[in-house]
């Protein structure tokens, strides 16, 4: 089964004192190219993180962002009253010895002055990093659970077009034969054109046969086939077969190129047509598979 390279996943733990959040975002690249936003307590964790997702993950543009929400009364930083009364005691004396007003907005003076937030710095319990795992853990689950959703949508897409470039491949035959003798019959017309000149029947039946050879469709039409059937064959094993599909895809559309250039007739170079609309409707598509 093909997965995406498109997908979304978001994963919460709750503590007593504060709430992570993390979520996952990823889009179609040809490699992994990850990009993070973490807390700077999270920070000594980030290569382990950074190496699980490229493991689960393997392919895409893939953001992810670490957040963290406080809950109840507990703040990281708290207010140093005691500093606070002592600046204000300090201000107002000098105003007073060197007869100056004392300043109208006492927060905005107070709160530059240095000392007067006390900031505690945090440390990663285990508690904590138990909790941060466990929503690592449920985001990247549920952005492969959408990758494998989408990619099942792929996978409907994708069998469609090929069982149509099929049934186009088995409408050719029918116009085989009749496109041979539309060859035959405009070089014999052209032969009849010029009375005048003499010419070794038997060496004009061998050039018409290597000619005739020459625009034989038989090898294209085997190869494409096999094509088709390798591609279905593709989608339901392993994993991680975008790259494989795409190369597929080529081959695909190198037969159908042939076939067109060796057409010479009206109907089947309709159908040509329409086998390639049908092939780069795969092609845009397949790039979204990891």
């Amino acid at each position: 089964m093909i997965q995406s390279m498109t997908g979304f996943g978001k994963g919460i733990a709750e503590l007593p004192n504060k709430k992570i959040i993390v979520e996952i975002k990823s889009l179609n690249s040809k490699q992994l190219d990850l990009s993070t936003r973490i807390p700077p307590l999270y920070k000594e964790k980030e290569m382990e993180i950074r190496s699980e997702i490229a493991r689960r993950l393997e392919r895409g543009k893939v953001d992810l962002t670490i957040r963290t929400e406080s809950i109840g009364g507990d703040m990281p930083s708290q207010l140093n009253v005691k500093a606070l009364q002592s600046y204000y005691e300090q201000i107002n004396n000098a105003a007073a010895t060197l007869g100056i007003n004392t300043p109208t907005d006492w927060f905005q003076i107070l709160f530059r002055l240095p000392d007067t937030l006390q900031t505690e710095t945090p440390e990663l319990t285990d508690e904590e990093t138990v909790a941060l795992d466990e929503a690592l853990k449920t985001a990247k689950d549920q952005l492969v659970a959408f990758r494998t959703q989408e990619g099942r949508c792929l996978q409907n897409i994708f069998t469609q077009k090929i069982t149509n470039i099929a049934a186009l491949l088995k409408e050719v035959e029918t116009y085989e034969q009749e496109r041979i003798e539309k060859i035959k019959g405009r070089i014999v017309e052209g032969l009849s054109k010029i009375k005048e000149i003499d010419y070794d029947k038997n060496r004009l039946e061998q050039e018409m046969i290597y000619y005739i050879e020459k625009l034989d469709i038989n090898e294209e039409k085997h190869r494409l086939d096999n094509h088709l059937r390798y591609f279905m064959e593709t989608m339901e094993t392993g994993h991680g077969q975008g790259k494989k599909l795409g190369f597929i895809a080529q081959e695909m559309g190198r037969e159908i190129n042939t076939l067109g250039s060796k057409a010479n007739h009206a109907e089947m170079q309709r159908i040509v047509v329409r086998m390639k609309d049908e092939l780069e409707q795969i092609k845009e598509q397949v790039l979204n598979v990891m």
